[in-house]
């Protein structure tokens, strides 16, 4: 168990990486610091503590350092197994399972991660916007197929319960609302996805990703433009 202290999550509010960290901390019930970091202005412990890339999500697990969310997940999926004290797995326990999942998460990273950044920060014209929305909907029909092999008629991607897909697409929804109010129109649109539209109304209600994954659309874009900004100064 984690004592108190031993883990500390280096983190943004908005960030799809460290939403599935704290998803998974959650259903794990570990207790954590959760540290806000100011991405215009690093802090010297996560300058320190990812040297390599200077990003967020870090987890701090008795002072060292791991780095990247799908590796973070995995190894507290690994320290803390399901089955100890009640806790649930988050990867499933049978190999050819396990790495079907891997795949799917690497997935949701591979073709909705850039999609996303078009959408929100890389589109300079409504044009280019739309391509990127485009992309981001091919992806997730992909992934409403997907979500039928791998729940296997269940509530989740991990079956009964979150599991690694879960947490690795579950991240992004926050910035989904966000994107639904820029163009207009749902991107996990009901109509087209409806198993995903399902998905995402009953992952978004469990205990675990309450007060983690964000809701407020216009407080999300307020902050895309606080991100723009300080790319912008750093092009400088």
């Amino acid at each position: 168990m984690a004592g108190s202290g031993e883990l500390k999550l280096l983190g943004v509010w908005s960030s799809p990486y460290a939403i599935r960290v704290r998803v998974v901390l959650n259903l794990k019930s570990l207790p954590y610091e959760y540290v806000e970091e100011n991405l215009g202005d690093k802090s010297d412990l996560l300058l320190a503590s990812n040297p390599v890339y200077k990003s967020v999500p870090v987890l701090l697990h008795g002072g060292r350092p791991v780095n990247e969310s799908q590796v973070i997940v995995q190894y507290i999926d690994e320290v803390w197994p399901g089955g100890a004290g009640g806790r649930p797995s988050v990867m499933p326990s049978d190999p050819y399972e396990r790495a079907v999942a891997r795949f799917w998460a690497a997935y949701v990273d591979d073709k909705v991660r850039p999609a996303w950044l078009a959408i929100l920060f890389g589109s300079k014209t409504e044009e280019e916007r739309a391509v990127a929305v485009a992309q981001a909907v091919a992806a997730l029909e992909t992934l409403e197929g997907a979500f039928g092999e791998c729940s296997k008629g269940k509530p989740f991607f991990g079956g009964d319960g979150v599991g690694f897909v879960d947490v690795v697409l579950g991240g992004y929804l926050g910035w989904f609302t966000a994107i639904d109010k820029l163009i207009g129109r749902r991107l996990i649109d009901p109509a087209r996805t409806p198993a995903l539209a399902a998905w995402e109304e009953r992952f978004r209600a469990t205990d675990a990703a309450k007060g983690v994954v964000p809701d407020d659309a216009d407080k999300l874009l307020e902050f895309r433009q606080t991100l723009l900004g300080w790319s912008a100064s750093k092009a400088k």
